[in-house]
């Protein structure tokens, strides 16, 4: 039976609010069976509950604490650090604090989120200054991790090391692979290239001793085909990467669409082919991968995209569960104490070296 776990939710964030939260906790429910997860909804009671009500959720599923306060997503980080306590983001946060909740699911505003994150639970481990936030993107083989993909505009070779650590450590937790492998994005695969900080990350995480199966670098082509499980990369080129992905996949399905509305004939061909179609277009749907956790805080964080569909926020639901109920927090604790005594002592021989001679 699995452990009981209680999920923090920031029901007023996003571009809908409580309508997609509390149907995201339906959804999780429907697809997922829910035994032993319950929900604390924090917001504005009286719409909380109608949206309850609505989908048949009761008190033996979902808390509510109410507030009346709620960070715009226009506002700004620094704004919302000063004026946000209170809010339903910020008091979701401050459960995990607490330990009341094992983890939050936000829609809201990303700044705000990650500043009042940080400000709460404070990062993981000494020398980490940023969370990264992690995509879980569909490729030939099943999903690759890539991170980071917005929260680090510039990173050095020691936060790519960090990447490296807590993606292969989520992909274990969330999506369930035993032994992740792991590649630095880069513009060539060979050793000589890219820049230094790729370079000496790249040293780094072949002669550090941290027990991860590097493979080198891979480049832009390798997150689709799915050729490492966990690809790192700094914030600006992770970012960047994800957007172009995502408007190609809509811009590819509207060329599909198109073209098999073009004349009876292409209908015909299209109905026949629905099944397939469907499938293709539930593996890119952005919704069935929704959910992105800020890595590197003392505690779990999901960032839910604004605009996501009740069956997109139970997506980042389950992401949370499945991190809440993992050693997650554990090994990545224990990988960056490593990478912080390597960075301290760089001359000192790796942790397997040591076993091996003793």
């Amino acid at each position: 039976m699995p452990s009981p776990i209680l999920i923090s939710l920031d029901a007023m964030g996003g571009d809908h609010g409580p309508s997609v939260v509390v149907g995201g906790v339906r959804d999780y429910r429907t697809r997922h069976g829910g035994e032993g997860v319950r929900f604390l909804l924090h917001g504005d009671e009286a719409v909380i509950r109608a949206e309850m009500a609505k989908c048949g959720l009761g008190e033996d599923i979902c808390d509510v604490r109410h507030t009346d306060k709620v960070v715009a997503m226009d506002e700004k980080p620094a704004q919302a650090m000063r004026r946000g306590k209170g809010s339903s983001v910020w008091n979701a946060i401050e459960s995990v604090k607490t330990g009341e909740a094992a983890a939050v699911v936000s829609a809201g505003n990303t700044g705000a989120l990650m500043a009042i994150s940080k400000l709460l639970l404070r990062m993981s481990a000494p020398g980490l200054e940023r969370p990264a936030i992690v995509a879980s993107w569909p490729t030939f083989k099943g999903i690759t991790a890539v991170l980071d993909v917005g929260a680090n505009v510039e990173s050095d070779a020691a936060q790519l090391v960090e990447f490296a650590i807590m993606g292969e450590a989520f992909m274990a937790a969330v999506h369930g692979v035993e032994k992740p492998t792991v590649g630095i994005l880069n513009v060539g695969s060979e050793d000589m290239k890219g820049h230094e900080e790729v370079r000496e990350a790249a040293r780094l995480l072949r002669e550090g001793g941290f027990g991860l199966d590097y493979r080198g670098f891979v480049e832009g082509d390798d997150i689709a085909k799915g050729t490492v499980d966990v690809i790192v990369t700094d914030g600006f080129t992770g970012n960047i990467a994800l957007k172009t992905a995502e408007g190609v996949a809509k811009f590819i399905g509207a060329l599909t669409k198109d073209a098999l509305t073009s004349s009876l004939l292409a209908k015909a061909g299209a109905a026949l082919a629905y099944p397939a179609l469907k499938a293709m277009s539930a593996k890119i749907d952005p919704n069935a991968i929704n959910g992105g956790p800020l890595l590197g805080l003392n505690g779990i964080v999901v960032k839910s995209h604004g605009g996501a569909t009740a069956a997109g926020f139970g997506a980042a639901i389950r992401i949370a569960v499945d991190l809440g109920r993992s050693d997650y927090m554990t090994k990545v604790g224990a990988s960056l104490q490593r990478l912080t005594a390597v960075l301290e002592h760089p001359s000192a021989p790796p942790a397997a070296e040591m076993e091996t001679s003793q």
